[in-house]
């Protein structure tokens, strides 16, 4: 499915920016495929390079757990065992507001996001994400000299 949106324009006057026009693509694709909205989760910020996601998986232990994080996407799968499936076909619901059915949830992590931990307490799984950008894409600070014109190096 395509988007509604024409990139055309933006890749004619812009360099680089193919991706980002993927990643819209793919959000409006996933908000339609993902509609049912399950498992709820939340995003936070908690500081300034330090992200938290939290996922209600309430009903799944850690072995029925699966986060995996490949170059710039986290992928979150919950798949329950098939031991607990064949207990579950045999009792008698009256009303079962509590899902019990497998999942996967993708997020696009930007550059230089990493997992840094994962836990499970209370029926919530959080994921902490940190921000690390190497050193050499930090701003620098360059010394201004008055007086004096930089040597310049010639055939360069």
């Amino acid at each position: 499915m395509r988007s509604q949106f024409d990139f055309t324009p933006l890749y004619r006057s812009a360099i680089g920016f193919d991706r980002l026009a993927n990643l819209v693509e793919a959000a409006a694709s996933a908000s339609a495929q993902n509609g049912n909205g399950y498992p709820p989760y939340n995003i936070e910020l908690v500081g300034d390079n330090h992200y938290r996601i939290t996922l209600a998986v309430a009903g799944f232990s850690e072995a029925e757990l699966d986060i995996t994080s490949h170059e710039n996407t986290l992928v979150v799968t919950g798949k329950k065992a098939n031991d607990e499936d064949v207990a579950t076909q045999e009792r008698k619901f009256l009303y079962q507001g509590i899902a019990e059915r497998g999942f996967e949830r993708r997020y696009q992590l930007a550059d230089h996001v990493k997992v840094h931990a994962a836990n499970i307490e209370n029926g919530l799984l959080n994921i902490d994400l940190i921000r690390e950008i190497p050193e050499e894409l930090k701003p620098k600070k360059i010394e201004i000299r008055a007086g004096r014109t930089p040597d310049l190096i010639e055939n360069a």
